[in-house]
């Protein structure tokens, strides 16, 4: 629904109430929040501390008691006291002592990875504290001294990360950033200084890993996506042999309800070769409320292709795609896609892609429902020229936090290489799952070669994020009971982790005005692709045109300035932001191609965020309130 048309909705809404209170001489106009000082879109927000009380009157003697962390909107400040309300729809609540309430600027939050494979995250009583550590040439000795000290008299660390990976996306809580810095080490290692606020809704004993009751319901899910197009048969029997031989093991036992396959079949666009017959097809979810040996006769009916695709790529993402949105993981602890293909993916500027998403996007899409993403690339002779740009792309599509890119060629793509390849990936996460519920099942070969111990140890430590993942849901993790503290978004052991992802919230019309703004950028790249020099003055008259102050963008000297004033001074580089139009000019022509690329894969993942209703989040859980997308840094423009 448009901006205009809930505006209008709300002013009908309002018809009465304005009727009424214009008969008896009442002023009807709304109230509007405090805008931040210097912006013209922002409102001011607060977050109140623990033992705020709200008050009639500034100074009134009675108050009654607020949910501490709750955020509210300022709509006047006096005397030391601020008039506040839960939304900016003029609805004041009454007056809190300003001491009460902490300023937030920026709707930033953290967002904790899973911490398998990296040392928990700390948090620090002062800033100075935070600062030494990072600067100290003994960084990560020191760290272990302090995690050590954490919980003793004087201690500067005042809390540590869960034990149990709580995820955002499934669980939302409250970790405002207030302060953000990039700090530079001596090595060249950026890590970001954070000033945060712990808001837990409802603090619960976090379960440990280590608790092996909560796990005996852990049931994993695998599933296939396969590339079926003509070259593909040797290596789709093997798939379906080693679905076979799980399945087999499986029988009976104590954990044939803990593990189920699915498999997807995909190829490539099908308007000029109908011969293809399909670009996806979901062969089989699955299936809990069916015996693991169902899905055997549907995986029977995937064929290679009888026809050869226009070009080398296939649609990759596209049967990603359906195995992350089509398949019910709700089910599942530990969830698992492994694509099978002798080639790259087609990219999101590809006019044959069916998605026209890129492998960002579909990773995003995959990290937002918990889905850990594995290659098997068979490197044929045939597929020589494309095997650099696939492995590009399959490494960075498979990345997962502390296990690296769960990305596995095989070396010529010999159909026997391959057969090693899928068992030993099969055989590993379904000892996963059977450990992880305390019913090992026998028959199943161990690694035996150094590759297969390497991808044993992979899949532990993913098998491990999924543990602490499913864990954190059912036990109802929340974040650390502190109040203000400094912490660090990278783990201090190895920096090149994260442990705290920072992420913004934006409310859909700040999504739907960003996406609009991008669109126009889009619209005068593609306008200005045969005078390169004609973009900036594309862009001038495309959002003076719209802009409530025509002039400020007349004047266009960056692109930043056109988008959102909720991106201004965030700690994340871009591009886009602040590009010049010098610099858009000595960037060439291809580089120019690639930017306008950028901002159109960025466009099609804000759709797909638009889309998930379950992924949108309300401050405090009321419903009806402003609903918020916790969009991650690196998905800004």
């Amino acid at each position: 629904m448009t901006p205009r048309r809930l505006l209008l909705l709300a002013t009908a809404a309002l018809l009465p109430q304005v009727a009424q209170a214009q008969q008896r001489g009442i002023r009807t106009t709304p109230r509007t929040p405090l805008l931040i000082p210097g912006k013209t879109t922002l409102f001011q927000r607060v977050i109140l501390r623990p033992g705020a009380t709200l008050h009639a009157q500034p100074s009134a003697p009675q108050g009654s008691p607020l949910a501490g962390f709750t955020v509210a909107h300022v709509y006047a400040r006096r005397d030391g006291w601020i008039e506040i309300g839960r939304e900016a729809d003029g609805q004041v609540q009454g007056w809190v002592r300003e001491d009460r309430a902490i300023d937030w600027r920026h709707t930033m939050v953290g967002a904790f990875t899973n911490p398998a494979g990296r040392e928990r995250a700390m948090f620090l009583r002062d800033a100075d504290a935070l600062r030494g550590l990072l600067a100290s040439p003994t960084m990560t000795q020191d760290a272990v001294a302090l995690r050590a000290a954490a919980g003793q008299p004087g201690s500067p660390v005042l809390a540590l990360e869960p034990e149990t990976f709580i995820d955002i996306q499934r669980n939302f809580y409250l970790l405002p950033i207030l302060e953000a810095e990039t700090v530079q080490r001596r090595d060249g290692t950026q890590m970001r200084a954070l000033e945060v606020i712990s808001a837990p809704a409802e603090l619960r004993q976090a379960p440990t890993q280590a608790d092996p009751s909560r796990l005996r319901d852990f049931r994993g899910g695998v599933v296939f996506v396969i590339d079926s197009t003509v070259s593909m048969q040797p290596y789709i029997d093997r798939t379906r042999e080693a679905i076979r031989r799980i399945v087999a093991r499986i029988g009976d036992t104590a954990v044939r309800d803990n593990f189920r396959f699915g498999m997807v079949a995909y190829r490539a666009d099908i308007s000029a070769r109908p011969a293809l017959e399909y670009v996806t097809r979901l062969v089989a979810a699955p299936d809990l409320s069916q015996p693991p040996a169902a899905i055997l006769p549907a995986l029977e009916s995937v064929r290679a292709a009888t026809v050869s695709t226009e070009q080398f790529d296939e649609d990759a993402i596209a049967g990603l795609r359906v195995a992350i949105d089509q398949v019910d993981w709700s089910a599942f602890g530990g969830r698992y896609v492994v694509l099978i293909t002798d080639a790259g993916a087609l990219d999101a500027t590809d006019p044959k892609s069916q998605t026209r998403l890129g492998i960002p996007e579909i990773k995003a899409l995959a990290e937002a429902r918990g889905v850990a993403l594995f290659a098997i690339h068979l490197q044929t002779p045939e597929g020589r020229a494309n095997h650099a740009q696939a492995r590009a792309q399959y490494t960075e599509l498979t990345r997962y936090g502390a296990a690296g890119s769960l990305y596995f060629p095989v070396e010529g793509g010999s159909p026997a290489g391959f057969e090693r390849v899928v068992n030993g990936l099969t055989n590993a996460l379904f000892r996963q799952v059977a450990d992880t519920v305390g019913r090992p099942v026998g028959g199943v070969e161990p690694a035996r070669t150094p590759e297969a111990e390497r991808m044993a140890q992979q899949i532990e430590i993913v098998a491990t994020a999924m543990r602490l993942a499913y864990l954190g849901r059912e036990g109802g993790t929340t974040a650390p009971d502190v109040v203000r503290s400094f912490t660090t978004d990278r783990d201090l052991r190895d920096p090149t982790l994260a442990a705290l992802d920072v992420r913004v919230l934006l409310t859909r019309n700040q999504l739907s005005d960003l996406s609009q703004a991008l669109t126009r950028i889009l619209d005068a790249g593609l306008a200005g692709r045969t005078d390169p020099r004609s973009f900036f003055g594309q862009l001038r008259a495309a959002f003076a045109a719209t802009a409530r102050d025509p002039a400020r963008l007349g004047n266009l000297a960056r692109v930043g300035q056109a988008l959102g004033e909720y991106l201004d001074g965030l700690p994340y580089q871009s591009l886009v932001m602040e590009l010049s139009e010098q610099e858009w000019l000595a960037m060439g022509a291809a580089a120019q191609r690639e930017l306008i690329n950028g901002i159109e894969a960025k466009l099609r993942l804000y759709q797909e965020f638009a889309a998930r209703p379950d992924l949108w989040v309300t401050l405090d859980g009321r419903p009806g309130g402003e609903a918020f997308f916790p969009v991650p840094l690196e998905a800004l423009p």
